[in-house]
């Protein structure tokens, strides 16, 4: 038996990330409090073209390999090169507000140094650099 379905702009606009936990190692476009909160990314052009550049920005950060990409949202994970850590990169892309919200956070540990929101400020330079984020 096979199902089936459709999943609509609007369910999508209400996906959620994960909110950050109350240590310092994730950072959040959803999140509520300063020291979690990173701006999420504004695009102005085709949502397919933007998807495959974030895609392909990410492949090109060092140790990350994409687990799922469905219906607008995408799951990466990064994995530190001595110590093996790996951190979840949450992606959700929002058309009708043309937004994507990310998340990118640790799995363990209480500090990390600040990398999640150095990744995602990286990966949104590269973005910015293409031409497909503002």
């Amino acid at each position: 038996m096979t199902l089936s379905f459709t999943i609509t702009a609007a369910e999508t606009a209400e996906k959620l990330l994960l909110p950050c936990p109350e240590t310092p190692n994730c950072v959040s476009s959803q999140a509520s409090d300063a020291g979690h909160f990173i701006e999420p990314f504004k695009f102005s052009g085709q949502p397919d073209e933007v998807w495959t550049a974030l895609k392909n920005a990410l492949l090109r950060q060092s140790r990350t390999v994409i687990t799922l990409d469905a219906d607008n949202t995408l799951h990466a994970t990064a994995t530190s090169l001595i110590f093996r850590f790996v951190d979840d990169i949450d992606v959700l892309m929002d058309t009708e507000a043309k937004l994507i919200h990310i998340r990118s956070a640790s799995r363990t540990g209480y500090s990390d140094f600040g990398v999640n929101r150095k990744r995602v400020e990286a990966l949104r330079a590269q973005l910015q650099q293409t031409g497909v984020i503002d």
